[in-house]
Protein backbone atom coordinates (compact mmCIF):
# COMPACT_ATOMS: atom_id res chain seq x y z
CA UNK A 1 0.00 0.00 0.00
CA UNK A 2 1.71 3.63 -0.94
CA UNK A 3 0.40 4.75 2.64
CA UNK A 4 2.07 2.02 4.41
CA UNK A 5 2.21 2.60 7.82
CA UNK A 6 5.81 0.52 8.01
CA UNK A 7 7.34 2.35 5.65
CA UNK A 8 10.38 4.86 6.23
CA UNK A 9 9.46 7.80 3.96
CA UNK A 10 7.32 10.43 5.33
CA UNK A 11 3.63 9.85 4.70
CA UNK A 12 0.41 11.05 5.74
CA UNK A 13 0.20 9.31 8.63
CA UNK A 14 3.26 11.31 10.25
CA UNK A 15 0.74 14.20 10.53
CA UNK A 16 -1.23 12.41 12.57
CA UNK A 17 -0.89 12.23 16.73
CA UNK A 18 1.42 9.05 17.15
CA UNK A 19 0.72 6.10 19.37
CA UNK A 20 2.34 3.04 20.13
CA UNK A 21 1.36 -0.41 21.63
CA UNK A 22 3.38 -1.53 24.58
CA UNK A 23 4.32 -5.14 25.47
CA UNK A 24 6.46 -6.47 28.38
CA UNK A 25 7.86 -9.72 28.24
CA UNK A 26 8.39 -11.54 31.40
CA UNK A 27 12.23 -12.09 31.97
CA UNK A 28 12.79 -13.68 34.70
CA UNK A 29 16.54 -14.26 36.24
CA UNK A 30 16.13 -18.28 36.83
CA UNK A 31 13.89 -19.32 34.06
CA UNK A 32 14.12 -17.08 30.25
CA UNK A 33 11.51 -18.26 27.70
CA UNK A 34 12.96 -19.66 24.21
CA UNK A 35 13.09 -16.88 21.83
CA UNK A 36 10.85 -18.72 19.57
CA UNK A 37 8.13 -18.78 21.89
CA UNK A 38 8.54 -15.42 22.85
CA UNK A 39 8.00 -14.17 19.60
CA UNK A 40 5.05 -16.12 19.08
CA UNK A 41 3.56 -15.01 22.34
CA UNK A 42 4.14 -12.03 20.90
CA UNK A 43 2.61 -12.26 17.84
CA UNK A 44 -0.24 -13.89 19.35
CA UNK A 45 -0.86 -10.92 21.97
CA UNK A 46 -0.89 -8.90 19.34
CA UNK A 47 -4.00 -10.77 17.92
CA UNK A 48 -5.86 -11.11 21.21
CA UNK A 49 -5.90 -7.18 21.76
CA UNK A 50 -6.84 -6.63 17.89
CA UNK A 51 -9.66 -8.93 18.28
CA UNK A 52 -10.53 -7.97 22.00
CA UNK A 53 -14.18 -6.37 22.56
CA UNK A 54 -12.83 -3.60 24.88
CA UNK A 55 -10.92 -2.80 21.19
CA UNK A 56 -14.04 -2.82 19.05
CA UNK A 57 -16.80 -0.50 18.65
CA UNK A 58 -17.91 1.50 21.19
CA UNK A 59 -15.33 -0.29 23.71
CA UNK A 60 -12.60 1.09 26.52
CA UNK A 61 -9.76 0.55 24.33
CA UNK A 62 -11.44 1.59 20.92
CA UNK A 63 -10.48 5.26 20.49
CA UNK A 64 -6.94 4.60 21.32
CA UNK A 65 -6.76 1.75 19.10
CA UNK A 66 -8.06 3.64 16.17
CA UNK A 67 -5.99 6.47 16.77
CA UNK A 68 -2.62 3.96 16.98
CA UNK A 69 -3.95 2.66 13.48
CA UNK A 70 -4.42 5.93 11.62
CA UNK A 71 -0.78 6.74 12.71
CA UNK A 72 2.54 4.70 12.59
CA UNK A 73 1.49 1.36 13.31
CA UNK A 74 4.55 1.36 16.42
CA UNK A 75 5.06 -1.66 18.99
CA UNK A 76 7.52 -1.27 21.79
CA UNK A 77 8.24 -4.17 23.81
CA UNK A 78 10.09 -3.47 27.32
CA UNK A 79 11.05 -6.65 29.79
CA UNK A 80 10.35 -6.95 33.59
CA UNK A 81 10.71 -9.52 36.21
CA UNK A 82 9.75 -9.81 39.69
CA UNK A 83 8.18 -6.59 41.45
CA UNK A 84 8.60 -4.61 37.92
CA UNK A 85 6.10 -7.54 36.02
CA UNK A 86 3.55 -7.46 39.16
CA UNK A 87 3.21 -3.90 38.43
CA UNK A 88 2.87 -4.44 34.69
CA UNK A 89 0.18 -6.92 35.28
CA UNK A 90 -1.76 -4.57 37.91
CA UNK A 91 -2.15 -1.95 34.74
CA UNK A 92 -5.22 -2.43 31.83
CA UNK A 93 -3.93 -5.03 29.68
CA UNK A 94 -4.13 -8.51 28.51
CA UNK A 95 -1.49 -11.27 29.42
CA UNK A 96 -1.02 -14.54 26.74
CA UNK A 97 0.95 -17.01 27.49
CA UNK A 98 3.01 -19.56 25.88
CA UNK A 99 4.78 -22.75 26.43
CA UNK A 100 7.56 -20.90 28.84
CA UNK A 101 6.78 -17.27 27.56
CA UNK A 102 4.34 -14.75 29.13
CA UNK A 103 3.36 -11.16 27.34
CA UNK A 104 1.33 -8.31 28.35
CA UNK A 105 -0.13 -6.41 25.68
CA UNK A 106 -1.50 -2.72 26.96
CA UNK A 107 -4.18 -0.49 24.77
CA UNK A 108 -1.89 2.13 22.76
CA UNK A 109 -0.34 5.35 24.56
CA UNK A 110 0.78 8.17 23.42
CA UNK A 111 4.49 8.04 21.85
CA UNK A 112 5.56 10.43 24.90
CA UNK A 113 2.63 9.50 27.29
CA UNK A 114 3.75 6.61 28.48
CA UNK A 115 2.63 4.96 32.16
CA UNK A 116 5.47 5.67 34.42
CA UNK A 117 5.52 1.62 35.72
CA UNK A 118 5.96 0.82 32.14
CA UNK A 119 8.37 3.95 31.28
CA UNK A 120 11.07 2.54 33.64
CA UNK A 121 11.51 -0.49 32.54
CA UNK A 122 14.27 -1.64 29.99
CA UNK A 123 13.67 -2.13 26.21
CA UNK A 124 17.07 -2.38 24.76
CA UNK A 125 19.24 -5.51 24.85
CA UNK A 126 16.79 -8.11 25.42
CA UNK A 127 18.13 -11.49 24.31
CA UNK A 128 16.83 -14.69 24.21
CA UNK A 129 17.99 -17.79 23.09
CA UNK A 130 16.19 -21.39 22.01
CA UNK A 131 17.29 -24.55 23.86
CA UNK A 132 16.85 -26.55 20.77
CA UNK A 133 16.14 -25.98 17.07
CA UNK A 134 12.54 -25.47 16.23
CA UNK A 135 10.51 -27.74 14.76
CA UNK A 136 9.11 -27.68 11.28
CA UNK A 137 5.87 -25.10 10.91
CA UNK A 138 2.60 -27.08 10.60
CA UNK A 139 1.14 -26.76 7.13
CA UNK A 140 -2.05 -25.53 8.97
CA UNK A 141 -0.74 -22.61 10.67
CA UNK A 142 0.20 -18.79 9.48
CA UNK A 143 3.70 -18.36 9.58
CA UNK A 144 5.73 -15.32 10.03
CA UNK A 145 8.88 -15.56 8.07
CA UNK A 146 11.47 -13.74 9.62
CA UNK A 147 14.23 -12.33 7.69
CA UNK A 148 18.01 -14.22 7.78
CA UNK A 149 19.44 -10.74 6.71
CA UNK A 150 18.42 -8.76 9.63
CA UNK A 151 20.03 -9.03 13.08
CA UNK A 152 17.38 -7.99 15.66
CA UNK A 153 17.38 -8.41 19.48
CA UNK A 154 14.60 -10.42 20.78
CA UNK A 155 12.90 -7.56 21.50
CA UNK A 156 12.80 -6.00 18.75
CA UNK A 157 12.02 -9.37 16.84
CA UNK A 158 9.24 -9.86 19.03
CA UNK A 159 8.04 -6.16 17.80
CA UNK A 160 8.30 -7.50 14.37
CA UNK A 161 6.50 -10.38 14.62
CA UNK A 162 3.97 -8.45 16.04
CA UNK A 163 3.42 -6.28 12.78
CA UNK A 164 3.11 -9.22 10.68
CA UNK A 165 0.61 -10.82 12.53
CA UNK A 166 -1.39 -7.50 12.12
CA UNK A 167 -0.66 -7.62 8.48
CA UNK A 168 -2.20 -10.71 8.17
CA UNK A 169 -5.26 -9.86 10.41
CA UNK A 170 -5.72 -7.00 8.04
CA UNK A 171 -5.66 -9.38 5.11
CA UNK A 172 -8.63 -11.69 6.36
CA UNK A 173 -12.58 -11.17 6.17
CA UNK A 174 -14.51 -11.21 9.43
CA UNK A 175 -15.20 -14.89 8.99
CA UNK A 176 -11.35 -15.69 8.77
CA UNK A 177 -10.50 -13.48 11.73
CA UNK A 178 -14.07 -15.55 13.76
CA UNK A 179 -12.00 -18.89 13.22
CA UNK A 180 -8.35 -17.77 13.71
CA UNK A 181 -9.83 -16.56 16.97
CA UNK A 182 -11.61 -19.28 17.97
CA UNK A 183 -8.39 -21.08 17.40
CA UNK A 184 -6.62 -19.70 19.71
CA UNK A 185 -4.59 -17.52 16.79
CA UNK A 186 -1.99 -20.17 16.25
CA UNK A 187 0.89 -18.57 14.61
CA UNK A 188 4.62 -19.91 13.77
CA UNK A 189 7.65 -17.67 13.53
CA UNK A 190 10.40 -19.05 11.58
CA UNK A 191 13.84 -17.77 10.23
CA UNK A 192 13.99 -19.15 6.31
CA UNK A 193 17.01 -19.67 4.71
CA UNK A 194 18.36 -16.64 1.90
CA UNK A 195 17.05 -18.81 -1.29
CA UNK A 196 13.83 -19.52 0.73
CA UNK A 197 13.37 -15.72 1.61
CA UNK A 198 14.19 -14.37 -1.76
CA UNK A 199 11.43 -16.80 -3.02
CA UNK A 200 8.79 -15.00 0.05
CA UNK A 201 9.61 -11.29 -0.72
CA UNK A 202 9.04 -12.15 -4.52
CA UNK A 203 5.79 -14.12 -4.34
CA UNK A 204 3.53 -11.39 -3.57
CA UNK A 205 2.82 -11.93 0.16
CA UNK A 206 2.02 -9.14 3.21
CA UNK A 207 5.40 -7.82 3.61
CA UNK A 208 6.72 -5.79 7.31
CA UNK A 209 8.89 -2.99 5.74
CA UNK A 210 10.38 -1.31 9.11
CA UNK A 211 10.86 2.46 9.34
CA UNK A 212 13.99 1.80 11.27
CA UNK A 213 13.38 4.26 13.73
CA UNK A 214 15.16 1.90 16.32
CA UNK A 215 18.13 -0.93 16.06
CA UNK A 216 17.60 -1.68 12.15
CA UNK A 217 18.39 0.05 9.16
CA UNK A 218 14.82 0.58 6.88
CA UNK A 219 14.12 -2.90 5.37
CA UNK A 220 12.12 -5.96 5.16
CA UNK A 221 11.70 -7.91 7.90
CA UNK A 222 8.99 -10.28 7.49
CA UNK A 223 7.06 -12.26 5.36
CA UNK A 224 3.31 -13.52 6.28
CA UNK A 225 2.68 -16.26 4.85
CA UNK A 226 -0.32 -18.93 5.02
CA UNK A 227 -2.95 -16.44 6.59
CA UNK A 228 -5.96 -17.78 4.97
CA UNK A 229 -5.42 -21.26 6.35
CA UNK A 230 -6.67 -20.08 9.70
CA UNK A 231 -10.43 -20.46 7.60
CA UNK A 232 -10.01 -24.48 8.26
CA UNK A 233 -8.58 -24.45 11.63
CA UNK A 234 -10.48 -26.21 14.10
CA UNK A 235 -11.88 -24.39 17.35
CA UNK A 236 -9.75 -24.37 20.37
CA UNK A 237 -10.92 -27.05 22.77
CA UNK A 238 -12.38 -26.20 26.04
CA UNK A 239 -10.70 -27.36 29.05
Amino acid sequence: MSDSPFQHEVIARDHAPQFVLPLVVRLERAAPPARTDALETAARAVLVMLSDERSLGDGEWAQAMRDWQDARIRKVVRRARGAEWRRAEALPGITVTGKSAEVRVFPPVPLDGWPKELAKLQVSGTELDDPEPPVDAGPEVPVLWMSPDVEMSAGKSMAQAGHGAQLAWWELSDEERAAWRDAGFPVAVRTPGRDQWRELVGSGLPLVRDAGFTEIAPGLTVAVEGHHRVASLPPLRQP
